[in-house]
């Protein structure tokens, strides 16, 4: 049995929290480019190229590429046959989280409390998603999770008897609601199946799927498609000031479901869909 330490997975957390709020993952990137060279008119044209401009000047500067460095969402695959030791691997998830953030002077956005609202001045608790999978290694992507967009993030229990182009309704008619509110372009998760939480979970974890990459199932491939068409000529455009350009990519991910129920979620990411990955 393979030996991991806590401290390892400290380190790894700290240099992935920076990391993903400088850089912005390169299939992103060209999706942004392609945005620009598709608008036509010059104001939604000029937005696109100071989005390009934003990303060369962080990689300049080394800062963040958006002031909200948002909330660590934390997506660990632990291998069966990987033995942590020397701490509590939630704790040092924690702990990297807070490294990251502090000295890295990364905004710090968490309140420990949802009502009382007091900071807690190193932005974690993170959120910590784990599934234990076969193999002796550690899978770990962080994906700090800007509120703005979250804000306009939605779910619906449709009933069994809903069709595709309900979920498709749905699915449009959340990012019209969003506007310009969650910085477009954005990238659209949807979680379909599952349960309450389940769909919402599916939906976050389809925000860091590489935006290249479309659903192996046809049907659902062809569903991401048909959305990003139709939310792309909805007029919203960059920042929402019209024009081509309002999605980046829609990625849609799926599970069974209960007899009775039919589970969607829709988690909107802004134009900086953040998330970096290290396997131990």
């Amino acid at each position: 049995m393979r030996e991991i330490l806590c401290s390892q997975i400290t380190d790894t957390v700290k240099e992935l929290c920076i990391k993903a709020n400088k850089t912005l993952p390169s299939d992103l990137v060209c999706r942004i480019k392609d945005g620009y060279e598709s608008e036509e008119k010059d104001l939604p044209k000029n937005v696109m190229s100071d989005l390009l401009y934003n990303l060369d000047c962080a990689k300049e500067l080394n800062i963040p590429i958006c002031q909200d460095t948002g909330m660590a969402v934390i997506f660990a695959e632990i291998g069966q046959d990987v033995h942590i030791i020397g701490g509590n691997f939630e704790d040092a998830i924690n702990e990297g989280v807070r490294q990251g953030y502090v000295d890295g002077l990364l905004r710090k956005s968490i309140v420990s409390d949802p009502l009382n609202r007091v900071n807690t001045n190193d932005n974690t608790p993170a959120v910590i998603h784990t599934r234990i999978v076969a193999g002796e290694n550690i899978k770990i992507t962080v994906a700090p999770k800007g509120f703005g967009s979250e804000n306009m993030s939605r779910i619906k229990m449709f009933t069994p008897s809903a069709t595709k182009e309900d979920i498709m309704d749905f699915v449009v008619e959340t990012v019209t609601i969003a506007g310009g509110n969650p910085c477009p372009p954005i990238v659209l998760g949807v979680g379909i199946g599952g349960d309450f939480e389940h769909c919402a979970y599916l939906s976050k974890k389809a925000l860091c799927r590489d935006t290249s990459e479309r659903n192996e199932n046809p049907f659902y491939r062809e569903m991401e498609e048909d959305l990003l068409n139709i939310i792309n000529k909805t007029n919203i455009g960059p920042q929402g000031f019209c024009g081509k350009t309002t999605a980046l990519a829609v990625n849609i991910e799926t599970a069974p479901t209960h007899i009775a129920g039919l589970p969607v979620a829709v988690n909107v990411g802004c134009h900086v869909t953040r998330h970096k990955t290290t396997v131990l």
